[in-house]
């Protein structure tokens, strides 16, 4: 399969139509023509004949996940400062830990291990955040395009209320070094994309979110930052920009919220009606990250509310925040807390299902990307192969439970194959 975009996998293929629609093909034939999926089908059609076919057997192929967001430099504390709500966390853990990147050999070891674990995880399509240091983020560009995932990276962008250690100079010096960081990288990559990064509002003075519009306006850039995850955050901002009528309004003032400029807001766990509102008007998307949501104290996104209104939403890892890059396991996780919104906090909000989760962690993040993570035709090609023989049960199951149980019990020892736009990772 490695260099030929024409190819069929035959096996048991579940994907998403929409949010409520999970559709599962027992047995059937994914058709990959010049790195696009031109159908699932029950039987071989003539056309196709002459593609060369994988029989995966009793395998299960599901659409590659996508996680959209995910902080590269924090892979290297994935378990520590749990205890810690997120203001501490950050001043504890994060920021002393990003500071290191500074070092190219420290950077170096952390960075391959991080690109070393998105290789063979479940993520196909990742947007990540690195740190302030402009060689060291185009070090992790330089391992990301060599896993043949297709990612965003971003320089971070912060000029005050953050450690000396990891603050910038100025807004004039943050919005430069990231001229250079995208010229210097311009051209390079086939599968890397840069995203403009601003931290979040506390750690961006107004000139520098004016200078990165700047940026953003001349290279055409997407947009990731942080919004409404806590509740200790949110009082900081309306401090910070007390003209703003919400938190999302501040980014919103910078024209950095969505409409023209492609925007991921991760958590949204707070957020007002009237901010909602707006990110539904302006099509920013929502980076559902549940476990970093609960590790944090933060709460549970209303994403149920989300998807009744027709806002954008993917699942997000937050790693650190969160503790495994799994996008299976953020899966469960937006199940598991939504039910806990529903039963604690609003019960007109009915728990997540499984094809819902499901959706969130492919199609619904995917988009970010174009069209991606579903088998419909004209989609880009990012498959997963999973076997699930060893995760044993004595009844026999449907696909979908197979499927259930394997987003709640697996791990990447399940996963036998990963295809990214047409071209086979392992």
């Amino acid at each position: 399969m490695a260099g030929d975009k024409n190819f069929v996998l035959k096996g048991n293929i579940c994907y998403s139509e929409d949010a409520k629609n999970l559709k599962l093909v027992e047995a059937g034939w994914l058709v990959c023509r010049e790195g696009l999926c031109a159908g699932v089908f029950e039987t071989l059609p003539e056309e196709f004949a002459s593609y060369p076919v994988t029989d995966c057997g009793d395998q299960i192929i599901t659409p590659g996940l996508v996680d959209l967001h995910v902080h590269a430099p924090q892979y290297a504390f994935r378990g520590l400062g749990m205890d810690l709500e997120l203001l501490d966390w950050l001043n504890t853990n994060t920021f002393p830990e990003e500071s290191k990147y500074r070092d190219l050999e420290y950077a170096k070891s952390a960075y391959g291990i991080f690109a070393d674990s998105m290789r063979s995880s479940a993520t196909t399509r990742a947007c990540i955040f690195a740190t302030i240091h402009n060689q060291a983020t185009e070090l992790l560009m330089d391992l990301m395009e060599e896993t043949g995932l297709k990612t965003m990276i971003g320089k971070v962008n912060m000029d005050r209320n953050s450690p000396e250690y990891l603050c910038e100079e100025s807004a004039e010096q943050s919005a430069a070094d990231t001229v250079k960081w995208l010229e210097d990288t311009a051209d390079q990559y086939e599968n890397v994309r840069p995203i403009l990064t601003p931290r979040f509002i506390p750690s961006c003075t107004d000139e520098l979110m004016r200078k990165l519009k700047e940026v953003q306006k001349k290279y055409d850039l997407p947009v990731q930052s942080h919004l409404s995850e806590n509740q200790g955050e949110i009082a900081w901002v309306q401090e910070l920009c007390p003209e703003s009528r919400f938190y999302g309004d501040a980014y919103d003032q910078f024209g950095l919220f969505g409409g023209d400029v492609k925007t991921i807001m991760a958590h949204c766990v707070s957020s007002t009606e009237e901010e909602i509102e707006l990110m539904r008007e302006r099509g920013v998307y929502v980076a559902h990250c549940p476990e970093s949501n609960t590790n944090l104290s933060s709460g549970v996104a209303p994403v149920r509310t989300y998807l009744d209104k027709g806002v954008n939403v993917g699942l997000g890892s937050d790693v650190a925040g969160g503790s495994k890059e799994s996008i299976f396991y953020a899966m469960a996780h937006a199940v598991q807390v939504s039910k806990l919104r529903w039963r604690l906090q609003d019960t007109s909000l009915k728990p997540l299902t499984v094809e819902e989760a499901f959706y969130l962690g492919t199609m619904g993040g995917g988009s970010f990307f174009g069209k991606v993570g579903s088998f419909l035709e004209g989609y880009e090609f990012d498959a997963l192969i999973l076997d699930d023989s060893d995760i044993r049960h004595p009844q026999p199951l449907s696909l979908k439970e197979r499927l259930e149980r394997f987003i709640y019990l697996s791990d990447e020892r399940h996963i036998k194959g990963k295809i990214v736009a047409g071209n086979r990772i392992f």
